[in-house]
């Protein structure tokens, strides 16, 4: 087989091989062509090329996030490693696991005025898990050889995370050789917890008021029935966000909307002695600012991080520990039920809210962002990926209960605009034979327009566009709606044509500017295979008051 005729980066693609990553994401370049020979000649890797390094990240990161394995991506020296950057937070933060592998200048040309040249070397921090440096030169083999494994082990340990190779090679960068040695993968995905004592955590939570808090990819299906028979003790309720991959009807599914309705008379009896938090990133900031309010007694996070997260200041005990291990083994001690009902407490508001949300619907007929996603949330079809860009697109989708066949994903890691639809492009590329649905703020569509430029785009993508025109959510932000510098400093309205953009790259429209004709063209747009971006324009000023009239709703005043 034909390959790179340098060492080094014979040895880095054999240890992608041997730690079963199979994809590449390549950005095109110079000074990375060795390894653009050796990953292209290989039939064992899938190569995927995104030109703009900014969208390859988020595109990678797609894949990894949907297949549940460690994803490679490629690219030249100077500013293009720099454009990874967003993405490999995101990945740190959400314990996706990648591999970046960067070209680099030979050591004797950084810092000395040559073109595409900046200081590489552990350029991302501590932001990933782990880094090294190689040198282009044979006698460092032998001494750097031991390195790959320990750093290519650390892509799966827990909690995972991206590592970084940043590879200095010479020219010439384009020769050939030939390799013999055939290469069979292993299986390196490390996962699962491991066994501690439980005792002291039994005697704190045993008879006591107790919330479970899921986050950001808590969930399997596993995890999910450990929490239905936990959650059987009349002590317990849990709380649930659609991106934990966690869903059942005996949970409290939409937060906001509940928290909403509770009378600020009776909160005393709503607030818990103990809170459990297993995943990561909670989107909700109503449950944030409830429990920093009104802490619990004791706060028991659960995760493989290395620190427990203290998003409520009131941390006490963190456990090191796979989470089905730990409920599966609170599941075999018989705990004690006091008489207080604490879960039906939350359960009779929930139903509450649940109930006065589609009389809202039925009379307010505004052209809203909110009207949007109550309409969306009707037509989606079962089994949907669907992937939400952040600000108040991800906060609008936590006020309807998800659909259980439905899987959630959204950037929360940073929770940055950047990225969102690069990330729907990767997964739906890696997921082809489901249905993918991206809905995006028009800002997030604008600033991540790049990915539509990715070809071939993947068909079973469709992709929705709420547009105010705007940030909308600056306009529910106390102290930023009434600030004079709204319009121009936090919401940076604009008047880009997002449809002329979206043509602009190829894609058919279609354009909604009346709530009355929302519900038709979403059923249109869902069951039509050729329409594959639709845009909602709704009223930027409006959509305050309209989330307002909601809330209000909701709370019976």
């Amino acid at each position: 087989m034909k390959t790179s005729n340098k060492p080094i980066v014979q040895n880095i693609v054999k240890q992608c091989k041997l730690h079963g990553i199979r994809h590449i994401v390549f950005s095109p370049g110079s000074r990375n062509a060795p390894f653009a020979i050796a990953f292209d000649n290989d039939p064992y890797f899938k190569t995927h090329i995104i030109h703009d390094e900014r969208v390859a990240g988020f595109y990678a990161l797609g894949i990894a996030q949907v297949l549940n394995e460690a994803v490679a991506m490629c690219c030249t020296s100077g500013s293009a490693v720099v454009n990874y950057f967003p993405a490999i937070t995101e990945a740190f933060y959400r314990k996706i696991p990648l591999l970046v592998i960067s070209a680099d200048r030979p050591k004797n040309l950084i810092n000395k005025g040559h073109g595409q040249t900046i200081m590489q070397d552990a350029i991302f921090g501590n932001h990933v898990k782990a880094f090294q440096s190689f040198e282009d030169e044979n006698i460092l083999l032998n001494k750097t050889i031991e390195n790959y494994d320990s750093i290519m082990e650390s892509l799966y340990q827990e909690p995972k995370g991206p590592v970084h190779f940043n590879i200095h090679l010479e020219e010439p960068l384009y020769a050939t050789s030939i390799m013999d040695e055939e290469i069979f993968p292993e299986n390196k995905n490390m996962v699962g917890g491991h066994s501690v004592s439980l005792e002291e955590t039994i005697k704190i939570i045993n008879g006591k008021k107790t919330i479970v808090l899921c986050g950001q990819n808590a969930g399997s299906s596993e995890l999910n029935n450990e929490l239905v028979q936990f959650n059987q003790n009349t002590n317990v309720l849990v709380l649930n966000e659609n991106t934990s991959g966690l869903n059942d009807g005996a949970f409290i599914n939409c937060i906001d909307r509940t928290l909403n309705a509770i009378p600020n008379e009776h909160l005393e009896a709503f607030i818990p002695e103990i809170l459990i938090t297993i995943g990561d990133a909670i989107v909700s900031k109503k449950i944030k600012a409830f429990f920093i309010q009104n802490p619990p007694e004791h706060h028991i996070a659960i995760n493989h991080s290395s620190i427990g997260i203290d998003s409520f200041h009131c941390l006490g005990t963190h456990l090191k520990i796979n989470p089905i291990d730990f409920f599966s083994q609170m599941n075999k001690v018989e705990l004690i039920t006091n008489t207080i009902n604490f879960e039906a407490k939350w359960k009779t508001i929930d139903l509450q809210a649940k109930d006065r949300l589609p009389q809202f619907f039925s009379t307010d007929k505004s052209t809203t962002d909110i009207q949007a996603f109550y309409l969306l949330n009707q037509y989606l079809n079962d089994n949907t990926i669907l992937h939400l860009a952040n600000s108040s697109v991800v906060r609008y989708m936590q006020l309807f209960d998800p659909i259980k066949s439905i899987e959630y994903y959204a950037n929360r890691g940073t929770s940055g605009i950047d990225g969102s639809m690069s990330t729907a492009v990767g997964s739906a590329i890696a997921l082809p034979h489901k249905q993918h649905i991206f809905i995006s703020g028009d800002v997030s569509f604008i600033y991540d327009s790049n990915a539509m430029w990715v070809r071939p785009f993947p068909k079973n993508l469709k992709i929705v566009v709420i547009n105010n025109y705007g940030g909308s959510i600056f306009r529910i932000i106390d102290g930023a709606k009434t600030s004079r510098q709204l319009e121009t400093y936090f919401e940076a309205h604009h008047h880009t044509d997002v449809k002329n953009i979206a043509e602009g790259f190829g894609f058919s429209t279609t354009e909604v500017d009346e709530q009355k004709d929302y519900e038709a063209s979403i059923f249109q747009f869902l069951n039509n295979d050729n329409h594959q971006i639709l845009i909602f324009k709704t009223d930027r000023k409006e959509n305050p008051l309209a989330l307002s009239r909601l809330f209000k709703h909701l709370n019976n005043d």
